[in-house]
């Protein structure tokens, strides 16, 4: 009995680690529109494998981050303008392995590291505008917090709880109206999402036949992930000083496994960040 109340109790505490699962496989998802936000070129390349997959199996895929990546270097003769130059065409190239198309693509290009004091009203709505307009079944973003106050780095952070409260906002009409009565859009309500980072990870999804795919996407970003950070010189792996490029790939293989893990969540958005089912 004692055993009894306690599988109770832990089942009570904990609903959406148990109940939380996708009713259908990720794996076996086809027709939605899947959109990602984060803050930078690169923040999507953890779920390379998933995403990879979802475009293959023929849903629609878009990714939409919010600034340009345009800070992150420590090369003394770079420049914002060309990093952000840099960091697309590294995105892009990404996105390319994955087959998910340019099209498919959105930076609101915010300067790198600001997110957090750039204009919310502005940047929610500009939010909105694009989930109106594609009208996404399921949000795939930064966990914002289950039950507790999560921390990340401050565009991680912001981009955690900016993406959550532009997708509530994109179901009242009532809200950013002029997208409505002169962009011609409706109102859209997400009632899926897909968080990582998360302590309350709840979904699995078997990557293993998209590993490559992943490893050759997540190697385009050179200028963050190597000694082009500290000295660009291309964009070309073979341009690696020595015998660098093999040792990147290598790392890359080493790190990059057949899984990816996520707290799926179905609901409003108003209950993303809750313990409750």
């Amino acid at each position: 009995m004692k055993n009894v109340l306690t599988i109770l109790a832990f089942l009570f505490l904990v609903p959406s680690l148990v109940f939380g699962q996708p009713e259908i496989p990720v794996e076996e998802w086809t027709g939605k529109t899947i959109l990602l936000i984060g803050a930078h070129p690169d923040d999507d390349a953890g779920r390379h494998g998933t995403l990879a997959m979802l475009q293959d199996n023929g849903n629609d895929v878009h990714i939409l981050l919010m600034t340009s990546g345009n800070v992150g270097t420590f090369d003394p003769n770079m420049t914002r303008t060309r990093l952000a130059k840099i960091r697309r065409q590294e995105q892009l190239a990404a996105m390319a392995d994955l087959g998910i198309p340019e099209s498919n693509y959105i930076n609101l290009g915010y300067t790198d590291g600001m997110l957090e004091f750039a204009d919310k009203e502005e940047v929610v709505r500009r939010l909105v505008y694009h989930i109106r307009d594609l009208k996404p079944d399921v949000l795939i973003a930064f966990e914002p917090g289950w039950g507790y106050q999560k921390w990340h780095k401050t565009d991680h952070r912001a981009a955690a709880y900016l993406a959550v409260d532009a997708a509530r906002a994109a179901e009242w009409f009532l809200l950013f109206p002029e997208q409505i009565e002169q962009d011609g859009l409706e109102a859209h309500g997400i009632r899926e999402y897909m968080f990582w980072g998360s302590e309350g990870n709840n979904t699995t999804v078997d990557i293993s036949d998209y590993v490559e795919n992943k490893i050759n996407s997540r190697s385009r970003h050179i200028s963050q992930f190597t000694s082009m950070r500290d000295n660009y010189i291309s964009s070309n792996l073979e341009d690696l000083p020595g015998d660098e490029a093999e040792q990147f790939l290598e790392r890359l293989r080493r790190t990059t496994g057949p899984e990816e893990h996520f707290r799926y969540y179905r609901g409003a958005p108003d209950g993303a960040g809750s313990r409750r089912d």
